[in-house]
């Protein structure tokens, strides 16, 4: 053997032993840790976290291993972006693995959630480059499944806004005339029963007392004396001015014949100072800052009166214009008008929707909960009225429960485009892009949305979307339904949970199926298996979720 040839394979020899001259042996499965495993749906993501323990004499010092991680499922694999690591010796910028001691590698994932990753194995490739040569090494299945509980939150499930109906059963109207007194006089002046407002007040109450819609409830006199003047004289002015007005309206009602109102009531005040304040405040008198300033400084009625008396360059002008204004009695008259009943409202639009006004043909839809009767009432008020923003979004709403999101998008956006700050317009718009996981938009939408009673059940949607429980529970709030419930599960906030299941006036299968959810993290069989077979019933693809959900695993569910 030559001098030089016993060189070379020394060298060589001390090439392998330095971890330099050999090839990467195989990865181990037990080198590596998932968390979670088996992994699990995060809004409508899988994350997860893969923590390589690569052991003392195994990195070899020239090589750079590039990780890919796969997620297989059905023949199909799905790739997360790759990792690269080197050893100690290759010039780069990768983390490095020392030879002698080994180290930890981190490598993140995450993949877009199809419910077909619910059965599947994450895979991790390796591509080694060494001394100028690329070799792949087996590939280590690393985690096994994906749970998929957070892909049951249901954007399809949140109610969208109503544009509501301003239609009122009972309208009350209000309507009121003064009778005005000279200074120091209670007997009413034949004059002032023949004004304009007090023969306006008569013809109103002479027709609803002939109209079987409009319903006379109350008929109220309030009589006042001006402030100058002792407080006894003022109070005796004032009563009488109540007494002489409540006797005329009653030979009044009576010679009109309207025997049947609610009650006929009245007061009087002695000394109007509020008035007299409210007067003064909206004069042109100059010195009218004085006059207010006397009233905040002096509570004792007639201290007030001494002290406006003394400023004399003002008296004669309030004596003039504001005082006389404050010598009445003023007749109200409340009458409730009476709209149609709900069965009318329906027989109308049976017959003829069109003698509806806009606001009863919108009630109409309220009054049934048959989703193609609402679409129905909700698509003939668009064509009765089209320039209402109110029909298309209710239509859209109609339809978006019907699971026809296109027609429901195209009626959301007309409405917006004819109220552009109708929050309800908004909010369903925002669902709508939620639905197409343009959340970027969705969140722009809802904030255009603020007020709306809705809202919060579409934020709490969008927030679990984005993996974010803590807000997804304070936007649902109190409210009971199959999202808000999963909210507090991935929470792991069993107890709010189980009572906000139990609330639901209406269970579904999603219900029973959170219900055997919660059953399982809380190790309640029972819960489990009961629930389970009731969502099954209802739908049997729940089968299908609960074998491939890993968390069902201490579970046997071969009855399924």
């Amino acid at each position: 053997m030559t001098q030089k040839f016993c060189y070379s394979l020394m060298l060589a020899a001390a090439l392998a032993f330095t971890g330099c001259g050999k090839k990467m042996n195989q990865f181990k499965a037990d080198y590596f840790n998932v968390n979670p495993n088996p992994l699990e749906v995060v809004g409508d993501k899988v994350p997860a976290k893969v923590t390589g323990n690569i052991p003392g004499k195994f990195f070899v010092k020239n090589a750079e291993v590039t990780v890919t991680p796969y997620l297989e499922y059905n023949g199909v694999e799905v790739a997360s972006s790759p990792y690269t690591f080197q050893g100690e010796k290759v010039r780069g910028n990768n983390p490095v693995v020392n030879y002698e001691n080994g180290g930890t590698v981190t490598i993140p994932v995450q993949y877009a959630y199809t419910p077909e990753m619910r059965k599947s194995n994450l895979v991790l490739a390796f591509t080694v480059k060494q001394g100028g040569k690329q070799y792949v090494l087996p590939r280590v299945k690393v985690a096994t499944g994906v749970v998929a509980t957070a892909a049951l939150a249901n954007v399809g499930a949140v109610n969208p806004a109503i544009a509501p109906d301003k239609f009122q059963r009972i309208i009350n109207e209000k309507y009121d005339a003064d009778i005005k007194f000279l200074i120091n006089q209670a007997n009413i002046r034949a004059g002032e029963l023949k004004s304009d407002a007090i023969l306006g007040l008569h013809k109103e109450l002479a027709d609803a007392n002939d109209d079987g819609r409009r319903e006379i409830k109350e008929i109220n006199v309030s009589s006042y004396a001006s402030p100058e003047g002792g407080l006894d004289l003022n109070t005796k002015l004032a009563s009488n001015r109540e007494k002489n007005t409540v006797d005329y309206m009653r030979k009044q009602l009576k010679k009109d014949n309207i025997t049947e109102f609610g009650e006929l009531t009245a007061n009087f005040t002695a000394e109007d100072w509020e008035g007299f304040q409210k007067l003064v405040a909206a004069s042109n008198i100059q010195d009218k800052e004085l006059i207010l300033s006397v009233l905040s400084m002096y509570k004792d009625p007639e201290q007030r009166e001494r002290e406006i008396r003394n400023l004399s360059s003002v008296f004669d002008q309030l004596a003039e214009q504001i005082l006389p204004q404050l010598r009445y009695s003023r007749i109200t008259a409340s009458i409730d008008v009476i709209g149609k009943s709900d069965e009318e409202i329906m027989n109308i639009y049976l017959l003829n929707p069109k003698a509806l006004s806009i606001d009863e043909i919108l009630y109409a839809a309220t009054l049934t909960n048959d989703n193609d009767k609402r679409l129905q009432i909700y698509d003939t008020a668009v064509n009765l009225y089209p320039n209402d923003y109110r029909t298309y979004n209710n239509l859209g709403m109609c339809q978006y429960i019907d699971q026809d999101y296109d027609a429901a998008a195209a009626n959301f956006a007309e409405a917006a485009r004819l109220a552009p700050e109708s929050g309800e317009a908004q909010m369903n718009l925002g669902l709508v892009s939620m639905l197409n996981k343009n959340y970027k938009d969705a969140t722009a939408k809802f904030g255009n949305a603020a007020g709306v009673p809705a809202l919060g059940e579409a934020l709490g949607v969008y927030y679990l979307k984005q993996g974010d429980y803590n807000s997804a529970i304070r936007a649902f709030g109190d409210s009971k339904t199959n999202n808000a419930a999963l909210a507090q599960i991935l929470n792991k906030d069993y107890s709010k949970a189980k009572s906000t299941l139990a609330a639901i006036r209406m269970p579904d299968a999603t219900t029973f199926y959170l219900t055997a959810v919660l059953g399982a993290r809380t190790n309640n069989s029972n819960m489990v298996y009961n629930n389970l077979r009731q969502a099954v019933k209802l739908n049997k693809n729940m089968a299908a979720q609960a074998k491939s959900d890993l968390e069902f695993s201490n579970f046997n569910l071969s009855a399924l």
